[in-house]
């Protein structure tokens, strides 16, 4: 079995949405993803984000960590504006979120297997990270 995994085909659609903050940390908008996944009513997405969130926290992750509400402001008809509610994603956010939606939309079945592929890169480069750190303590031991 080869460590290289092969690159879904949904990665541009995934990719184009991502944002990175300030802080150089990357985060999808909910309201993007729900677009994506054909969620056309944001009120029909928010119970897949509560189930999310139920997921992480049963998981023994800190929900904040993964989940920030965020608020948007957007123009209306009128030219008046408003606020729209919001979620700043992390990726495991977004796997997590992917997992529990609806799997008779296409992309969901596309963003599973692209998010579960990106999970496990990122899970292969912080062994490899892990082991190269060992490796140079164990020279500076000896050294």
């Amino acid at each position: 079995m080869s460590d290289s995994l092969p690159v879904p085909t949904a990665s541009n659609t995934f990719e184009r949405i991502k944002r990175v903050n300030p802080q150089d940390r990357e985060f999808w908008s909910a309201r993007d993803l729900a677009r994506v996944l054909e969620y056309f009513n944001f009120r029909n997405f928010q119970p897949v984000i509560e189930k999310a969130k139920e997921a992480c926290a049963k998981s023994g992750h800190a929900v904040a960590d993964h989940f920030a509400e965020m608020r948007n402001m957007v123009t209306i008809g009128s030219g008046a504006q408003r606020e729209l509610e919001d979620w700043a994603l992390s990726r495991y956010a977004c796997y997590l979120v992917i997992q529990n939606a609806d799997p008779s939309k296409p992309l969901v079945a596309l963003g599973q297997s692209y998010f579960a592929v990106q999970t496990r890169r990122q899970e292969m480069a912080d062994d490899q990270a892990l082991k190269e750190d060992k490796t140079r303590l164990l020279l500076r031991v000896e050294g």
